[in-house]
């Protein structure tokens, strides 16, 4: 079932959802299985899956020459969400990126998406590699998002790469994108940041996910500028709890968000970790309950397969 089906068929209720990250390289799925086992009893009706680019290792030879070598990090996302759809009769929303995939892996991809009854994707850029100071795309794929999104909108229509190539085999994904409360990083401003997500609702993106924040303030902003923009989609909003102190640092520094002052100043007066996951826990309860207030369709968790803080929260809500 669509997202947007999940969301219509609610009327109104806010319903939960999680994001999981695929098992590092040479582990098994059990670890996914661990985490949706924790997570079934608030019955949520999409579960997202990550996807990872390629990333590179240097291998020295005897001759002394260092060659540079391709490494999936953290691979099977379509397998993951075949899995998850088997086993927890729920539906799977894989995210597709840019980088490391060439226009054809990528209608692959979703040719194998289609066979298998995923019926959503998250369309995402995806972020640059380690080491890389900007983006880069990988030869024969997307830059954009936008360009992605248009090659799953064109495929949605019956168009697939190749002209010679004639098929009335539609896909039918209800396409997502991003959305960020507080401005996209490389965005010069916040208007041209909403051009570009009005652009891609127009080329059919049917629902956004946010970045995660800890002021609802932002989330409500953007939900208001968005409709005043003539953005009608559903808003979902990302959330995670703070669960240590050097998430101070790093989340701002790596998500670019801002962490409001009241929450920033009791995590710092923390003196221990569990006394952290306690502060961010009793923040992303009341965040929770707000946001519900509000009206937001979905409360979207991103648990970094981690179910334990995420649990503690919805056991509050549900």
């Amino acid at each position: 079932m669509k997202i947007t089906d999940h969301i219509q068929n609610a009327k109104g209720k806010t319903l939960f959802s999680f994001e999981l990250l695929p098992p590092a390289k040479g582990q098994g799925i059990q670890s996914i299985f661990k985490t949706m086992d924790e997570l079934m009893e608030f019955k949520p009706p999409f579960i997202d899956v990550t996807y990872h680019r390629e990333d590179y290792i240097y291998k020295e030879h005897a001759s002394g020459l260092l060659e540079r070598v391709s490494y999936r990090k953290r691979p099977g996302t379509v397998a993951i969400c075949a899995a998850i759809m088997n086993k927890y009769k729920v539906d799977a929303v894989p995210h597709l990126i840019c980088g490391g995939f060439t226009k054809e892996e990528t209608e692959n991809a979703l040719i194998d998406l289609n066979f298998l009854g995923i019926d959503n994707v998250l369309v995402l850029r995806g972020d640059a590699r380690k080491g890389d100071a900007d983006f880069i795309p990988t030869d024969g794929g997307h830059a954009f998002a936008t360009d992605l999104l248009e090659q799953v909108a064109d495929m949605n229509k019956g168009k697939y790469l190749h002209e010679d190539i004639i098929t009335s085999e539609k896909t039918d994904f209800c396409i997502g994108v991003a959305g960020y409360p507080e401005k996209h990083f490389e965005s010069p401003n916040f208007n041209t940041d909403f051009k570009y997500l009005k652009q891609k609702v127009d080329m059919g993106a049917e629902f956004i996910v946010t970045q995660m924040f800890f002021n609802v303030e932002k989330y409500k902003e953007f939900v208001t500028k968005c409709r005043d923009s003539g953005i009608h989609v559903p808003i979902i909003p990302g959330l995670k709890p703070l669960t240590t102190k050097k998430q101070l640092v790093t989340l701002p520094r790596i998500f670019h968000l801002d962490i409001p002052e009241e929450l920033s100043d009791a995590v710092a007066a923390c003196k221990t970790n569990a006394d952290v996951r306690q502060v961010g826990e009793e923040w992303l309860v009341q965040q929770c309950k707000e946001l519900i207030r509000f009206g937001a369709p979905v409360l979207h968790f991103y648990t970094m397969s981690n179910p334990g803080p995420t649990k503690k929260i919805v056991e509050k809500l549900a």
